[in-house]
């Protein structure tokens, strides 16, 4: 049997189809080339439209039929990997009523606060693992009380692979995990938070069937499969947000083990079998893919806006028609540290780790006479590098002390600069995977059609292409030290 996994990110849309027998990938494809839009109406605001998305879902799989690697027809099964946190409404017709409020707009902190008042700070921890911050339900929030009309449509509530999903079967549910990452679930009661739902003044009509995460979430509609050359009643088995399924890739899914990703976002995922939170919700806690009632398995999240778009940002503006490559080729010609230049990343929306804080991208220690455009390309990356220090010293303040990392060997650890500085930095070792989340969804409709009898089997090939230690812990810890003391002023101020 075959498997098709789809990997709805915010830049593009990946897909990959597996054979399950052997677990080799057979084809890949992404659609745009180039980085997806996103619409930014006010400064904090960032939407992109969900019909862009099935758009771009279609066209990536039109790309991938038509590779002549593998036959369509013989797909049996489909998962679906998204960019968290995003809000999906849609009406009665299934038609979406505005774009979407993604992962990276800041607009709904108020909310957040507001519900953490009133809720109680230790209750809403306790029960929620968070704070109600600038997630799910504070966006919905905000559309609540400033586009009353469109609130007023609202049939369901989705995130965006849920849509992805209803887009090629008809259905609409949604997971634990999922309502998880919404801030929607109470973690000690094991059902949707009365206390958001309440508060905001959200009705339970709109959360849409509450279904495994490893089973069937609709089947492809005869009018979808003649669109796109499949067969008609494929199940969907498998939807999970990009950071969830990123550490089921990795085959991160047991107490201790961790994962880390550097796209347009960065992020270090532990699992505990703990309940766990940060007093100040500066780091995440989220069902994890194979949390139960029974077994509960959550992914403790660090996340950091400013990673992949700080330098996507430079290569645009700075890189003066370089690819990346070359920019860390000629990053590679400067010395650890970038001659005192430093760079604090933190320019995509509030930040989790700097307690919703913005700050903005900065740029620190400029000498317009010592400092080339290579001094830059290697102060991003060192300061992208710092960054996830910072988080990872906050999920040791919370007991998450991982021995090694797994990684894919993809966006940005793919530059050996930036692995050597990202392993050293954090003074733990990483192991890098020939891995991609589109495969990883694959092998989850693997898991969720029962074609593999256990997630263990669906890894049974798993091996580490490139083990990367921390050679030069000390060198980093000087450079890291004096970055970390330019951020503590800029957030004492």
């Amino acid at each position: 049997m075959l498997l098709l996994g789809i990997d709805a990110g915010t830049s593009s849309v990946k897909v990959s189809v597996v054979d399950a027998a052997t677990q080799k990938t057979l084809a890949l494809a992404q659609y745009p080339e180039t980085e997806s839009k996103i619409t930014s109406l006010q400064t904090g605001w960032a939407e992109q439209s969900p019909e862009m998305w099935w758009e771009h879902t279609r066209q990536a799989l039109k790309i991938v039929n038509a590779s002549g690697a593998f036959n369509p027809r013989n797909i049996g099964a489909i998962g679906i990997a998204y960019q968290m946190h995003g809000l999906v409404l849609v009406d009665e017709d299934q038609q979406v009523l505005r774009d979407s409020i993604i992962w990276c707009d800041s607009r709904a902190v108020p909310y957040g606060q507001k519900a953490l008042e009133h809720i109680g700070r230790e209750k809403s921890l306790a029960s929620l693992l968070n704070s109600p911050g600038n997630f799910t339900a504070a966006k919905l929030a905000w559309v609540k009380e400033n586009e009353p009309e469109t609130f007023a449509r609202i049939h369901k509530i989705m995130l965006p692979g849920d849509f992805i999903a209803m887009k090629l079967t008809g259905d609409i549910s949604t997971s634990v995990p999922a309502l998880s990452e919404g801030i929607f679930w109470d973690f000690r009661k094991d059902q949707v938070s009365e206390d958001v739902m309440n508060f905001f003044g959200f009705s339970q009509d709109i959360i849409p069937d509450i279904k495994p995460l490893f089973s069937e979430h609709g089947r492809v509609s005869l009018a979808v499969a003649e669109a796109l050359g499949l067969k008609a009643g494929i199940p969907v088995a498998y939807k999970a947000g990009d950071q969830p399924n990123n550490a089921l890739s990795l085959n991160v899914l047991n107490p201790g083990e961790v994962a880390a990703t550097a796209g347009t976002s960065g992020v270090i995922y532990g699992v505990s079998d703990q309940l766990t939170y940060d007093p100040q919700s500066r780091v995440n806690t989220f069902a994890h893919v194979n949390y139960t009632h029974e077994s509960k398995r959550v992914g403790v999240l660090m996340n950091i806006n400013g990673t992949g778009i700080m330098n996507s940002w430079v290569k645009e503006n700075l890189g003066q028609g370089l690819d990346y490559e070359q920019m860390n080729a000629e990053a590679g010609k400067v010395a650890i540290g970038s001659k005192g230049l430093r760079i604090l990343p933190f320019g995509n929306g509030a930040e989790r780790v700097l307690n919703n804080r913005i700050i903005g991208a900065q740029f620190h220690n400029l000498d317009l006479n010592l400092h080339s455009k290579a001094h830059v390309f290697r102060a991003v990356q060192e300061g992208i590098a710092f960054t996830f220090r910072y988080g990872l010293d906050i999920m040791r303040d919370n007991g998450m002390n991982p021995k090694v990392i797994r990684a894919g060997n993809t966006n940005m650890f793919r530059s050996p600069l930036f692995a050597e500085a990202f392993v050293n930095a954090t003074g733990v070792p990483v192991e890098l995977y020939q891995n991609d989340g589109s495969v990883g969804a694959a092998l989850g409709a693997g898991i969720g059609a029962k074609v593999f009898s256990s997630p263990q089997e669906a890894f049974s090939r798993f091996e580490p292409i490139q083990y990367i230690e921390p050679l030069q812990k000390e060198t980093y810890e000087a450079a890291y030290q004096d970055w970390k003391a330019l951020l503590e002023k800029q957030l004492s101020n």
